[in-house]
């Protein structure tokens, strides 16, 4: 993020983290799809919440920012990952076969592996500066950011989630999950920062979707599932990704962009 007084330019790199390292190795085109993808969300939503963009011109920037940066308003942020949830899985799914709930949120005994929730639940976590950002229940949200916030937080939220996730299904796309920011701007709730795109949501193939095991997913799981797989403890130095699994991770990014967009990057 590059501040130019009331405003920010935010650019999204190639890069790509994986259990709180960030790789040595990008991702081809991740970047603009991130961008791109926000901006297509942004407009779709805007009648739920006014959100920060201002201009995706780059007029006058170097070359290489076209297309993966934004000019946004200055927002003043609020302390939370506002977190909702339409299906089992993730931490929310290791959260339920440990206590049979979310975030306190009790749910129906005898749920699977990526089973759809009754109705989407708010998940909300904190903001970590180092770390995993940490799951926090309803009540504590309302103890760092006031009763308030917190309900109108979660309400929009939901929203936001159950009006994508409507459309996103007509393209053959679940989304299980998402992590949304809102800060304000004027006192006004406003939706910042990257919206629905794979690195802050689960992206599932609905003629895939087959509950009770991990889903085909369009987001870095497929990293992360490749980190596993050569057995990294989790330390740093964070290892390369090999070719072909960069670009797998690219193809999977821009396939979730060309589906929902409904247009090639």
């Amino acid at each position: 993020m590059y501040a130019d007084g009331d405003r920010l330019l935010i650019v999204a790199t190639d890069r790509i983290s994986a259990f709180d390292y960030i790789l040595p190795t990008g991702i081809p085109d991740k970047g603009r799809v991130l961008t791109q993808m926000t901006l297509f969300w942004l407009d779709y939503l805007k009648d739920i919440v006014p959100n920060h963009f201002l201009s995706g011109d780059t007029t006058g920037l170097p070359p290489e920012l076209a297309g993966r940066s934004m000019w946004v308003k200055r927002c003043e942020m609020f302390p939370i990952e506002c977190v909702v949830r339409g299906y089992l899985s993730g931490s929310g799914w290791k959260d339920y076969q440990n206590t049979g709930a979310v975030c306190g949120i009790r749910l129906p005994e005898g749920m699977r592996d990526s089973d759809e929730l009754p109705e989407p639940i708010f998940t909300p976590a904190t903001k970590a500066t180092s770390g995993h950002d940490e799951n926090i229940s309803f009540e504590e949200t309302i103890k760092l950011v006031g009763a308030s916030a917190a309900a109108q937080l979660r309400d929009l939220t939901i929203a936001v989630y159950r009006k994508a996730a409507a459309y996103a299904r007509t393209k053959g796309i679940i989304i299980a999950d998402t992590k949304l920011e809102f800060g304000t701007v004027n006192g006004v709730i406003t939706l910042a920062d990257e919206v629905l795109t794979p690195d802050s949501s689960r992206f599932w193939r609905v003629d895939q979707y087959e509950p009770g095991r991990p889903q085909f997913s369009f987001d870095k799981q497929y990293v992360r599932d490749y980190l596993e797989s050569i057995r990294w403890n989790k330390q740093p130095p964070a290892p390369a990704l090999p070719e072909d699994v960069a670009a797998k991770t690219s193809e999977k990014y821009r396939e979730a962009y060309r589906l929902l967009a409904g247009r090639e990057l």
